[in-house]
């Protein structure tokens, strides 16, 4: 319970930090490494070689920190604690989803538009070149919402159940979505399982957040009323089953619209809408985005260490 308030505290006080020795990047390495391999010796059956591929990545990633978090518990438990922490703390990104949309726009307001577009496209998947303003704003606004699930609340969750050994399973669960969970002709059958398990694991998870939002927004006097109705509404309005979920719940707090069209590799992709459009896109939403951001963080804080003492 004490490493889950310290990797927190250590996420919002460091943020996300961008390095070669971030355990995510070992991960992905894991995934690309077990790709090759997997891939060759099933190269006729590619669902079996990416079910194998996930298999071993989260395990790997499960038993490195459980078997170093059991060591140092017997060498010292305060040496424990500490790494714990630590480890935990590489799982969340409470403070690095605030600050990438916020570089989008301090740029964006300085008035350069075209830098504000390459600044956003290193955190979404869609094309940039042509948005507007309030196009790049939503953007940032539909990431931080969606993110808000993946980045924060599913990995307290599972830390909650299961200390930083959790954590990190989720975050390999989460990368071997974010690798190989594509539709494309490379991954529609090796990343099939990979996509499927992600939606498995961040159920749970993506109902916490949107509610959690709803809390948010009644504590922030945002229109908590119609971010319940719009979450209820418009939740499942996204290809994911899981990704609407917040971005409903954000989209119905502070009366905008998300979702809708947009273009990916020069090619327009529809997609629901969520939320209604009462009002224009405007940068002060992303802040309060951000606020309902701090909020849920807090909320989903005590919920990992109330389930944490439950089952200690």
């Amino acid at each position: 319970m004490i490493s889950i308030v310290i990797g927190f505290i250590l996420d919002w006080i460091i943020g996300d930090p961008q390095n070669p020795y971030h355990p995510v990047r070992f991960i992905g390495n894991l995934g690309q490494g077990c790709e090759k391999i997997f891939r060759k010796i099933f190269k006729n059956s590619l669902r079996l070689a990416g079910l194998l591929t996930w298999i071993c990545v989260v395990l790997i990633s499960f038993f490195v920190p459980f078997i170093l978090i059991y060591f140092l518990n017997k060498l010292n438990p305060i040496i424990g604690i500490i790494v714990s922490g630590i480890i935990i703390y590489f799982c969340i990104a409470s403070k690095g989803l605030k600050t990438e949309g916020l570089k989008v726009i301090k740029v964006l307001k300085s008035g350069d538009i075209i830098e504000a577009r390459k600044r956003l496209s290193y955190i979404v998947g869609r094309d940039t070149e042509n948005l507007d303003e309030e196009a790049i704003v939503r953007a940032v606004i539909e990431t931080v919402a969606e993110n808000m699930s993946d980045g924060i609340i599913a990995p307290l969750f599972f830390i909650g159940i299961g200390g930083a050994p959790f954590g990190m399973l989720y975050k390999a669960v989460n990368t071997c979505d974010s690798m190989f969970g594509y539709k494309n002709e490379k991954y529609k059958d090796f990343g099939f399982f990979s996509a499927k398990l992600d939606d498995i694991f961040n159920y749970i998870p993506a109902r916490l957040t949107g509610y959690f939002i709803i809390i948010s927004s009644f504590i922030l006097r945002l229109d908590f009323k119609n971010s319940f109705k719009i979450y209820k509404r418009d939740k499942y309005n996204h290809t994911s089953p899981n990704s609407a979920h917040p971005e409903a719940a954000v989209a119905g707090a502070l009366n905008i619209r998300l979702g809708g069209e947009n273009y990916y590799f020069g090619k327009i992709v529809k997609k629901p809408t969520i939320g209604d459009k009462k009002k224009t896109i405007e940068i002060s939403d992303l802040h309060k985005t951000n606020n309902i951001l701090l909020l849920v963080s807090i909320l989903g804080l005590i919920l990992s260490v109330a389930i944490r003492g439950v089952i200690i």
